[in-house]
Parts: structure tokens; C-alpha cells; sequence
């Protein structure tokens, strides 16, 4: 089983790897275009003003431009240690034993604008750029991944459950992957999508499918791993789980 979780904006600083290395990425075939894309992101980085209106920044971000320009020189760490917020507070992996920590690496993949897609152990520097950042002189992000993460996705011999949200997925979709949509029931019994915690509680399904013994490789033994782990849950559908909170 493989888990792709979606990244973040906000990432750790420093690290104890050396420079990137792109041919030391998982998935080689998305090495072209990740070397292309860290290239424009360095070149951008020379203009503020373009970085800000390429990627999204308020008049403050001058800290996430100088990460892109030093995109080749700075330190790496390992991408789940790397990004951090909600999603990544609730997976936890820091607080995992040794032995769930080796299966997160192993079970773990990680979506990203700039790299397509990473094992959870890839070695990567800090960086800005999102689904929806246009670059200058350049096609779309989805329009520049979807051919390769096709391809990248069609060789993957595992059952995947993908938890990256919609702009990830656009980028590159895994054909049978089963997903899992958060929703609150109210007294009443009507339901809506979760927006605010929606990411805690992806974390926590990520958190509970690394640490698991059972062989999943279904929509229903997903769910049952969610069910022992306390959590509520319901099948949509052959590929869709719904976890339930209040």
C-alpha cells in the first residue's frame, strides 16, 4: 500500500543533507521536469516583484523568494520531515517508533508542485511554489506534470489511497486510487465537507494506515482500519471512504 499525503506551504528551515540532488529523488522519470522547474524558480527569484505575482506572496515574503534562489546550494532534509503544519502535526512522525517510522518511509509518498511527487525520505531544501503558482513563460503546472505523473503513477505496483487535495490530484491522478472525503454531521443529521480541520484529520487517517498490520489493498479494508482506530466512517463508494466527526 502506498499513502500520498498533499504538501504544505509552510516547511522547516535547514537540515543536515547536502545540496539537492535531483537524480537522488524517487521516480527518475520526473527528473527532467523537476531540473527545468528549480531552474525557473531560481531565475524568478532575481525579480521580487515577479516572485510575488507568480507565487501568491504579500509584500512581506521576501524570506520564500531567498529560499527559491538558493534552491541548488541549500541544505536538504527528508520531505516528511520537511513540510510541516496541521496534516504533518497530526501524522506525527516524530512521535512513531523506529519500526513505524522505517514503514512510514516505506508506505509514505509525499505530492508536490516543484517535484511531482516524492518518497517520504527523499531529500529536499526548503522551497515556495504551489499547484496553482503560474510561472512566467511557462505552461500551467498541471499542464507540465499531468504527462509525467500519468506516466509515474501507471508504474506503480501497489494499492493507493491518495489524500492529496484537488489541485494535487489535477496534477496527476492515480487511476483506482481510493480517497477519503471529511464531513461533519450535525444534530440533525445533515452533513457538509470539512474545510478548517479537514487536514487533521487526513493526517490522522495517514497516521493510522502507516501504523497498521492489516494487508490493505481496499476501499473496505481502508475503512476498517479507520473503524478500529475509533474514527467513523462510512463506504461512499468502490474508491471514496467518508470519515465522520461532529
Amino acid at each position: 500500500m502506498r499513502v500520498i499525503l498533499p504538501p504544505s506551504e509552510t516547511k522547516s528551515d535547514g537540515g543536515t543533507g547536502g545540496p539537492l540532488h535531483l537524480e537522488s529523488l524517487s521516480f527518475p522519470a520526473a527528473t527532467a521536469v523537476r531540473r527545468s522547474l528549480v531552474e525557473s524558480l531560481v531565475a524568478l527569484s532575481s525579480d521580487l516583484d515577479a516572485s510575488r505575482a507568480a507565487l501568491g506572496l504579500g509584500a512581506m515574503a521576501i524570506a520564500e523568494v531567498d529560499r527559491n534562489a538558493e534552491l541548488w546550494q541549500s541544505p536538504t532534509r527528508p520531505a516528511v520531515q520537511r513540510y510541516t503544519g496541521v496534516l504533518y502535526d497530526a501524522l506525527d512522525y516524530p512521535g512513531m517508533t523506529r519500526a513505524t517510522r522505517a514503514k512510514a518511509l516505506d508506505r509514505l509518498l509525499i505530492g508536490s508542485a516543484l517535484f511531482g511527487v516524492l518518497g517520504a525520505g527523499d531529500e529536499i531544501p526548503a522551497y515556495r511554489l504551489s499547484a496553482g503558482s503560474k510561472l512566467p513563460g511557462r505552461p500551467t503546472l498541471t499542464a507540465t506534470w499531468k504527462p509525467v505523473l500519468h506516466d509515474v503513477f501507471a508504474e506503480l505496483d501497489d494499492f493507493v489511497v491518495d489524500l492529496r487535495s484537488g489541485a494535487y490530484q489535477n496534477l496527476g491522478k492515480v487511476r483506482g486510487a481510493v480517497t477519503v472525503t471529511v464531513m461533519t454531521e450535525k444534530p440533525d443529521g445533515s452533513r457538509s465537507v470539512v474545510s478548517h480541520f479537514n487536514k487533521h484529520h487526513k493526517g490522522l487517517v495517514a497516521h493510522e494506515l502507516v501504523r497498521t498490520r492489516r494487508k490493505v489493498a481496499d476501499v473496505n479494508a481502508v475503512a476498517g482500519v479507520l473503524a478500529d482506530a475509533g474514527q467513523r466512517v462510512e463506504i461512499a463508494d468502490s474508491t471514496t471512504v467518508v470519515v465522520l466527526t461532529d
